[in-house]
Parts: structure tokens; sequence; C-alpha cells
């Protein structure tokens, strides 16, 4: 397992990012804790979340996650043994977004103080704000950087045009450039990223780390009718997926798993860390049996002939 670079960083990571959604979500602080163990010492090291996770669940009003991670490392004492990434942007309990000066340089101190440390590697804008100039944005992120709060910055859920001007701007007035692009993207949601994006990251050498890299769970074959809908709390929301290109996907991930002797969720991780634009594909486990496709899709190598079965089967053109 080889680390590859963010961008144009200094940050070396493994092909997996853990997605720290969960915590606080579906699993609790002591299995949060077992399962980071399990990430960590299988050699993975990057975590990413963000300062609004999890205020949807009840009870939870965000920050929960980034307060278990830093939990987790303060007993562990292995800050420098890991990367981590957060996000700012999205307000908990709000459809708003911002990405305002006073509001970042608030939830920053709130991130760090959460997450027991005094600098975040990967500090990434969660949510665009069309209301706030991108100077603007850009600027205080520098201020960040120069105090060491900050290491590197990123872009997540950014339209191309606006990901572009951003690039643009910062080169223009000598403010820090977004390094890392979080889009969602797997073997089903192909179609926006490869159409929209996905040249602009190459061109920019923009480290690429996708969320809902398993279809929030689809393409791990769990998930086959209507009736396997209630096996998880997020079950509800992969029905869209239930349709005759999903189950083509999921014939060719069976076909392709029988033929290395693995499951369809290593090798739908596989596939994104075949692919030239992505960096380290972000998921999420809530069980050390689940831990072990993210490490064997790290190890699974796949010929050109499984990656274009299953570049076919997902087609959405």
């Amino acid at each position: 397992m080889k680390k590859r670079k963010l961008g144009n960083t200094d940050l070396l990571v493994y092909p997996i990012t853990f997605g720290g959604n969960v915590f606080g979500w579906t699993i609790d602080e002591q299995t949060s804790f077992k399962i980071l163990d399990g990430f960590t010492s299988a050699g993975f090291n990057f975590i990413d979340t963000a300062d609004s996770y999890s205020h949807w669940a009840p009870g939870n009003k965000g920050g929960e996650s980034e307060t278990i991670i830093g939990n987790w490392m303060q007993e562990r004492k292995n800050r420098d043994q890991v990367i981590i990434a957060t996000k700012v942007g999205s307000i908990p309990g709000s459809d708003k977004k911002s990405l305002a000066p006073e509001y970042i340089k608030q939830c920053v101190e709130n991130s760090l103080k959460r997450l027991k440390t005094d600098y975040i590697d990967l500090y990434q804008s969660h949510y665009d704000d069309p209301e706030t100039p991108i100077e603007h944005t850009l600027e205080v992120y520098d201020q960040l950087i120069k105090e060491g709060k900050v290491r590197w910055i990123g872009a997540s859920n950014f339209s191309a045009a606006r990901l572009k001007a951003s690039l643009e701007i910062a080169e223009t007035s000598n403010l820090p450039r977004y390094q890392t692009f979080q889009p969602e993207y797997n073997l089903y949601k192909r179609e926006k990223y490869e159409t929209e994006s996905e040249q602009l990251v190459i061109d920019n050498n923009l480290g690429v780390i996708n969320y809902y890299a398993l279809a929030s769970g689809f393409l791990t074959g769990k998930y086959r009718s209507e009736a396997d809908l209630n096996k998880s709390k997020r079950g509800a929301g992969i029905k869209t997926y239930l349709n005759d290109r999903g189950f083509k996907i999921l014939k060719a991930l069976d076909d392709v798993s029988e033929q290395y002797n693995t499951n369809p969720a290593s090798v739908s991780l596989a596939w994104l860390i075949a692919r030239p634009s992505i960096t380290a594909p972000i998921a999420s486990v809530t069980s050390l049996a689940q831990l072990d496709d993210l490490i064997r899709a790290a190890a699974l190598k796949l010929d050109n002939e499984e990656i274009a079965m299953l570049d076919d089967a997902s087609a959405w053109k």
C-alpha cells in the first residue's frame, strides 16, 4: 500500500479516507475508538469529518464527530501520526451556508477545541457560499495558515465554475489555493463529476477525496430489493438505486468479486482507487468486520479487463 500526495500539498495519505460522519450517529464513542484503532493499525492515516457532523441525529447539535476524534487522538497520543481533514460552512440545523470570514474564524476555534489539537491538516469549504466574495474567504484562510491553525485548504461540493473561479482568484491575488476537491462520486453516480469537474481537477493537480464512495451502502450489495431497505438507518435513501442500471452494476460487481474472491464493497472502492483522478475515496464503516472491506480494497489491483467491465456496466451515456 503506497501513500499518495494530496494535490500540491506535503500531505501523504493512503488510498482510503475514513468518513467520520458515522461518529456520534450510527456508532457511539467506544465503537468509534475501536474502529479508528483498527483503521490506523491497518496502516491508514487519513480521517475526514466536518464541524456539522452529526447534527441530524436526535439529540445532537453538530460537532459530535470532531469531539470523538479529538478524544481518541488525545487518549492514543497519536496526533502526529494521522492526517485530519474537517470542514466549515454548513450551519447545523439550518439550510444556510456560510464562508464569511467572521464565521470561519469562530468555527475554526471551535473545531480546534473539539479536536484537541492546535492545527488542522486540511480545512475544507463544505459548501459554496455565493453571498461571500471568494477573495474574502481565501483571505481568512490565508490568515489561518499564517497563524499555523490550518495547513492546507480544500473545497467540497463546489460547482466546476465556482471551483475554477476560486483557483483563478487565488492565483491572481496571491492567496492560498484549494488543493483538494470533495465531490460525490461512485460507480453509480459518475456523470456529474466526469463531465463537469474531472478534467478541471486533473489540469490543476487537485487531490480528490470523493464522498459516498459506496453510494450509502448500495454498492456493498447489501440492498437488492425494497425489502432490504430497513437493514440500516441509511437504507431509505437507497431506493433510488434500485433500477435496471443499479442491478446491472451489482451484477458486474458480483462477477468481478467472484474472480478476485472478495466482495462488492472492496471491488467498488478498488475501481475508484484505480481511477487516475481519484486520490483517496471516503468510506465509513460501523463494525470491525466491515473494516476488512476497506483493507482488502486498498490491496486489490483490478485488471484492465475488470475495470472495463465495471465501466461498461455503470456507463451513464
